[in-house]
């Protein structure tokens, strides 16, 4: 997952930055309304909506507006009815990328999200045609010069973690779902401070690019990453560091 986790931590950071300009709201009202809406407006029983709140508190999101997002998906409130579609494709060099939709037009989406893919080097696939590399699990990272390995391991294997490794700077953790948020909770209770938490589609294998294709590739995402529709996008490539810092100040 080399490149990849750094990656998510940079989309992470800068869905953060980019939640003054309001447009991160509107995913994450979506993302809340439908989770409420197939599995309830009780946070002990919903871990779905959990995290949603959990990156809503992250975005800065005033707490009405996630209150009037839970209230839409009990029906409390009238609200539009959005529809979870996952589509499937390549990008530049052949990489395998999965999108998390929701869209109360899917006509209209899966149109405009074909014209971003062909647009920027990629193609649409068809159902089923990636989604067998990805598999979903829980991702925690954490800054590998601030702790050792050795204490790391021992704190999140015994926790539940399925797995532990170091890419440059960066630790991943990695859980089955049913044990993330145990995972998740160990690591803040013995005050280890993690970059990275979420629920993720973790790819089987990756394709190396180099430089001149990452770029190609980080741009598709970028633009497919930007229409409104589009709740995560997740993709199988390996890019060398420096393309993934060069892209981060642009």
């Amino acid at each position: 997952m080399s490149g990849h986790s750094k990656w998510a931590g940079i989309k992470h950071k800068k869905a953060i930055v980019d939640a003054k300009r309001g447009k991160i709201f509107s995913k994450l009202i979506r993302e809340i309304t439908v989770a409420t809406r197939i599995g309830g407006g009780d946070l002990t029983a919903n871990a779905r909506l959990r995290q949603a709140i959990e990156r809503a508190k992250e975005a800065n999101m005033p707490a009405d507006n996630v209150k009037r997002a839970i209230q839409k998906g009990t029906g409390e409130l009238p609200g539009v009815s959005y529809e979870e579609v996952v589509y499937e494709g390549y990008g530049p060099g052949g990489v395998a990328i999965l999108l998390s939709i929701l869209t109360d037009n899917k006509n209209r989406t899966i149109s405009e999200v074909r014209h971003l893919f062909e647009r920027n080097g990629g193609h649409l696939g068809g159902g089923g045609s990636v989604a067998w590399i990805f598999e979903k699990k829980g991702l925690i990272t954490v800054d590998s010069n601030k702790y050792s390995e050795d204490e790391l391991m021992e704190v999140v294997l015994e926790a539940g973690a399925e797995d532990l490794k170091k890419e440059e700077d960066t630790f991943e953790i990695i859980t089955s779902l049913s044990d993330f948020e145990k995972v998740k909770k160990t690591i803040k209770e013995k005050g280890i401070e993690y970059n990275l938490a979420e629920v993720t589609m973790i790819p089987k294998n990756t394709k190396k690019l180099d430089a001149q294709m990452g770029k190609r590739l980080l741009r598709l995402i970028d633009a497919v990453e930007e229409h409104d529709d589009v709740q995560h996008v997740y993709a199988n490539f390996d890019i060398p560091d420096e393309v993934i810092e060069e892209m981060e100040k642009e």
